[in-house]
């Protein structure tokens, strides 16, 4: 089992659970007003907030305060990735990474989340004020509990100076819970997957955010690769400038813009946890494979346990959330038995919460692929290549034999695609890369495994709902803008 630790201490984290389940105070009811002198003074929030781990109960807000209101717009730029220059000739920080275009410095302060069903937040609950320091990247999550079921939330996000002087910047947004788990509901959810931030196609972000904003999701699913440590200027050789390379991409304002009123799950994957294919043990400069976990855990808001979990929306819809490099071997070890991505423990929890599930569709979301196909030569790191075949046939049978209607959708490949293996007939749905500019790098379209091929960038919409003793569901693939490029539904009989 995953061991690593929140960058929130257990005690902290223990202590705000514990308020929050034992209900929190009723507060002002309005959001505090600003004074010039105390937002001139900061701390300020150009990172944002996120929102994630949403059950029907719970979720988490991600704070984080910094010394600027906005990400630096001014210093040292970078434009390039590896596909333009060799890895190790990428252009090298000139100056103090605080400097450089798209920092955001941290700065210490106290931080609180008030929150609420009605927007303009009178009557809202809030959690206690929390101090923030250098020692947590001046993050702090907040676990909201008590919540109730299938209800639109909205939140504040207050900033003050240590001491407890006047607030110096709020925050807002929104989030939908959960339905509660036997109540039928109409469920729509994005996917999305590697993003790289010189093709990021627009300088405020991706055209994917807006776009799968305007759909209106109830919450998203990002697969992994957010950022690029190793291919991305500057190389992430560095704790410091692993954890710019979040700021710069966190604060663009389309993400923001996204983050701050979607509920998220995230995974991770290779590139935004060292390097490309990496595995536990490996490093890249002074920057450890050990430091991209917590660094990861301190970026996504994430409860503490395992990065592998599964959560429900409604009767009809259960997805699994896996772990793709914490248990995995290493790549170059020969194929068998003993070799792993999933490890023995995630998969005992898969096989028996996959069989313990009531609901009408199971959705395996993976940060890499079990179907493919992938290139022939040059990568050796998923279930769809040869070098964890084993593992990979040994689960395709598994779904096959024991849910034969579960699908994967996966990230990782640059392209889009629906694939159905031709053995065991899994579905799996490749979402692509989040920007036309990043997509790149199919084998070619093959007709025994693919019903849908497409090298461009986008994202993948899930709808499910009820309608005449049926349940629906339906997987189509966007391109970057949201245009529908790709169709594909099941529809399963189902009572009251």
């Amino acid at each position: 089992m995953n061991t690593q630790k929140s960058p929130v201490s257990r005690r902290a984290f223990l202590k705000t659970s514990a308020g929050l389940a034992a209900g929190a105070l009723v507060v002002a009811r309005t959001v505090p007003d600003l004074t010039a002198a105390s937002v001139a003074s900061g701390p300020h929030q150009a990172t944002g907030t996120r929102i994630g781990e949403v059950t029907s109960t719970s979720a988490i807000v991600w704070t984080r305060l910094t010394a600027a209101p906005v990400r630096n717009q001014t210093g040292q730029d970078f434009t390039v990735n590896v596909r333009e220059v060799p890895g190790d000739q990428l252009p090298k920080a000139a100056g103090p990474v605080d400097e450089l275009r798209g920092a955001c410095p941290g700065a210490p302060g106290r931080v609180r989340v008030r929150y609420g069903p009605r927007e303009d937040l009178s009557d809202a609950l809030a959690t206690t004020w929390v101090d923030v320091t250098a020692s947590t990247d001046f993050i702090h999550q907040f676990p909201l509990r008590g919540l109730r079921p299938g209800t639109h939330y909205h939140y504040a996000s207050e900033a003050s100076a240590p001491g407890g002087a006047a607030p110096t910047a709020v925050f807002r947004g929104s989030f939908e819970t959960a339905p509660a788990p036997d109540a039928p509901a109409e469920i729509r959810f994005c996917v999305m997957t590697c993003q790289g931030y010189p093709d990021r196609g627009h300088p405020e972000g991706h055209h994917i955010y807006p776009a799968m904003l305007a759909l209106k999701p109830q919450f998203a699913c990002l697969t992994g690769d957010l950022v690029y440590y190793d291919n991305d200027a500057p190389r992430a050789s560095t704790v410091r400038l692993a954890r710019y390379h979040w700021e710069r991409m966190f604060s663009l304002p389309r993400l923001r813009e996204f983050n701050r009123q979607v509920g998220t799950y995230w995974l991770k994957d290779d590139h935004d946890t060292l390097s490309d294919d990496a595995w536990p043990g490996r490093q890249m400069g002074e920057f450890t494979f050990a430091e991209g976990q917590s660094i990861f855990r301190q970026q996504g808001p994430l409860a503490e346990g395992p990065t592998y979990r599964t959560f429900q929306w409604g009767r009809d819809v259960q997805i699994w959330l896996v772990e793709g490099r914490d248990f995995r071997s290493v790549n170059t070890m020969a194929d068998g038995p003993e070799k792993t991505i999933w490890g023995a423990e995630q998969k005992a929890w898969f096989k028996r919460t996959v069989a313990a599930s009531t609901a009408t569709w199971k959705i395996l979301v993976s940060p890499t692929p079990f179907v493919g196909p992938d290139r022939p030569s040059g990568k050796n790191d998923n279930h769809a290549n040869a070098g964890f075949r084993h593992e990979g046939d040994e689960l395709r049978a598994w779904f096959k034999a024991n849910v034969p209607d579960l699908f994967v959708i996966c990230g990782d490949r640059h392209w889009q695609y629906h694939s159905v293996h031709p053995e065991t007939g899994l579905n799996e749905f490749s979402v692509g890369a989040a920007s036309d500019e990043h997509a790149a790098g199919s084998p070619g379209e093959d007709k025994r495994y693919h019903r849908f091929h497409l090298v461009k960038g986008g994202f993948l919409s899930v709808d499910v709902k009820r309608q005449s003793g049926q349940c629906l569901i339906r997987c189509q693939m966007h391109d970057v803008h949201g245009a529908v490029v790709y169709s594909w539904q099941r529809e399963r009989n189902v009572t009251a």
